[in-house]
């Protein structure tokens, strides 16, 4: 996606369903199309993990898309691998370091539990 000087980047609406922890009372925010949605999610106050330093070799920044994945890229065989150590997966996980912010909504559900905390518990 090419900007053009003056012009405003095209936003999505990203809608992040209540989390006991990490946003208790739910979201709704503009994102900035083309960035990682764990940027976005972090720009917005929602403290996702990030251990690899968002390079999709973890999987703590694990989320569920639960709309809109039909305008994001989809996933690949190295994001698929890593999907494999994530906690609660199903059909709509993804890596939210591996997810460009695209079209006009996308609803993010937080798992319970993340890589990392999964392991401690």
């Amino acid at each position: 996606m090419k900007e053009r000087p003056g012009e405003p980047r095209p936003t999505t609406r990203v809608r992040v369903l209540p989390h006991d922890e990490l946003c208790p009372a739910g979201l709704i925010f503009d994102a900035r199309q083309g960035r990682k949605l764990v940027d976005e999610l972090l720009a917005h106050g929602v403290a996702i993990e990030h251990a690899c330093e968002k390079v999709g070799a973890c999987a703590t920044c694990h989320v569920h898309v639960r709309s809109g994945a039909e305008f994001v890229a989809a996933v690949t065989e190295d994001e698929e691998d890593q999907l494999d150590d994530a906690w609660g997966l199903d059909a709509q996980s993804r890596l939210s370091c591996c997810v460009r912010v695209l079209g006009p909504e996308l609803v993010i559900e937080l798992p319970r539990f993340t890589r990392n905390h999964a392991r401690e518990n």
